[in-house]
């Protein structure tokens, strides 16, 4: 047992000793280390030799890296996709950093919250995905621990802590040819499945990372080596593009989209646009939205605007009425505002949709709204309150034409009871019976009631308060400009008999 424990011991140290080596660049110290190692060290010492390709920034760096890669390989590590999985994620942890807004101070608690906002967003069993987010947290702090042990391996050779992680075009060329005479003596040991997790592995930092990076990093010399790194892996055959470019849509990776959108366009591959416009425009990430639209070309706005609309997102519901929608767009917007009584959005649309489109269609909006609503027909009424139609003759008119439909028209048993109890013109006569009727009932209160405090006593404005308080207060409360066809006709009997 000591016997195992001293050998572990010597293991741990050598392993140290050999990162160590690394990331101070002294090539010929590491090399030193690889004869005492086994094959699961060399394996290990595999992934740090070619995690430090990021960090190279002389020609004289790049071939003590490629040298010393070689070597481990031919001492017998063969663990390709470890090592391609490993550095990936750490190059774009190293990516992100060199956004002038990341630090490393804070980096894994920014990633750490984003990734609990994702996880919150899935379904799934809550255990699993606390497992995941402890997993994803322990890579992230590996990543940057890496960071931390090259620069200060650098800074001892001289260069500022704080400009270590700093790239020009040619380091980040540099990084990238060590990268690639990698993947060459890889060779046939990494299948295309390999790829595309690495393609993966490379993008899930960068969605989380994307609300610390700058705008315009995407474009900028510090994000060169990543858009270089996709590429490679593009090449030799991740087939996920799409499925992680839609990912980024979703939460937001903005500066990530617009990568993928220059490798697809690079590459002739072809990217779901229009499907990633919907991922974003759903929660709401209206930066990664203008990106698709100025740079993807997506152009399809329907769909994202009625799905925003019947959830009520004004916020996107504008985004997309000020970019230019179409009027018939604009009115399925409106009917999908109505139908799931999103006021708000519904009241916006409105005032957009041209009045010859309403009064062209006026009658399919009242009945599409209802077929589509769930139960709640405020967003109807909404819409007959504002005089939807700018004229209270024919929006009672469509009110009354509905109401009064035969069956096989296509109305909805409810919105027919609605409209007929309260926007018909059977409802105004109801409206004045039931006017009538309270009238009536007043007066004999007043003539023959036994309460102490005689209605008669009072002045005829205070008994005319008593008796229509309540009709008033019912008129106040609606909002709009138009009444229902019953309120109104109580209201007209009132003032009838006020007379």
């Amino acid at each position: 047992d000591r016997g195992r424990r001293v050998h572990k011991r010597e293991r741990v140290e050598l392993g140290r000793s050999f990162q160590q080596a690394v990331s101070a660049h002294s090539w010929d110290l590491a090399e030193s280390y690889i004869q005492r190692a086994d094959t699961q060290r060399l394996n290990d010492g595999l992934c740090i030799a070619l995690d430090s390709v990021w960090f190279l920034s002389t020609q004289e760096e790049l071939s003590g890296a490629t040298r010393l890669i070689e070597k481990i390989i031919r001492a017998g590590a063969n663990d390709y996709t470890r090592a391609t999985l490993r550095t990936s994620f750490l190059a774009s942890c190293v990516s992100a950093c060199r956004s002038r807004t990341m630090s490393l101070a804070d980096t894994v608690t920014v990633m750490a919250q984003r990734l609990r906002d994702r996880l919150q967003e899935c379904n799934g069993d809550e255990e699993l995905k606390a497992e995941a987010a402890a997993k994803v947290q322990r890579f992230t702090e590996w990543a940057l621990r890496c960071i931390g042990s090259h620069s200060r391996g650098k800074a001892t050779q001289g260069a500022e802590y704080n400009k270590i992680i700093q790239n020009s075009m040619h380091e980040s060329r540099l990084q990238l040819m060590a990268f690639k005479h990698f993947l060459g003596l890889a060779g046939g040991n990494l299948s295309g499945k390999d790829y595309t997790e690495a393609f993966d592995a490379a993008c899930f930092p960068l969605t989380l990372f994307s609300s610390a990076i700058d705008p315009g990093w995407a474009t900028g010399i510090a994000a060169s080596a990543m858009q270089g790194l996709l590429g490679l892996l593009l090449e030799g055959g991740a087939d996920n593009v799409n499925q992680c470019f839609l990912e980024a849509a979703r939460f937001g990776s903005t500066e990530l989209v617009r990568i993928l959108l220059q490798i697809a366009q690079r590459n002739s591959v072809e990217l779901d646009v229009d499907l990633a416009l919907g991922f974003a425009s759903h929660y709401c990430k209206l930066g990664t939205m203008e990106c698709l639209v100025h740079e993807g070309s997506a152009t399809s706005f329907l769909g994202p605007l009625m799905r925003a609309a019947e959830r009520g997102s004004l916020e996107v519901v504008e985004w997309f009425v000020t970019r230019g929608c179409k009027d018939m767009e604009l009115c399925l917007a409106l009917t999908a505002a109505a139908s799931s009584s999103r006021i708000d959005a519904a009241a916006y649309l409105l005032d957009h949709v041209p009045a010859h489109v309403l009064d062209t269609l006026s009658g399919e909006i009242l009945k599409a709204a209802g077929e589509r609503s769930a139960g709640s027909l405020k967003g109807i009424a909404f819409l007959l309150h504002a005089d939807f139609l700018g004229n209270p003759d024919e929006t009672y008119r469509v009110a009354d034409a509905i109401a009064t439909a035969a069956e096989e028209e296509g109305v909805t048993l409810e919105l027919r009871d609605f409209l007929a109890e309260e926007w018909s013109l059977a409802a105004f006569a109801a409206g004045r019976q039931i006017g009538a009727r309270h009238h009536v009932n007043f007066m004999r209160a007043l003539k023959r009631g036994s309460s102490p405090l005689s209605l008669q006593d009072l002045p005829l404005q205070l008994q005319a308060t008593v008796a229509y308080l309540p009709l008033y207060k019912e008129c106040v409360s609606c909002a709009g400009v138009l009444l229902s066809q019953r309120l109104r006709g109580q209201l007209v009997e009132a003032v009838s008999r006020l007379k």
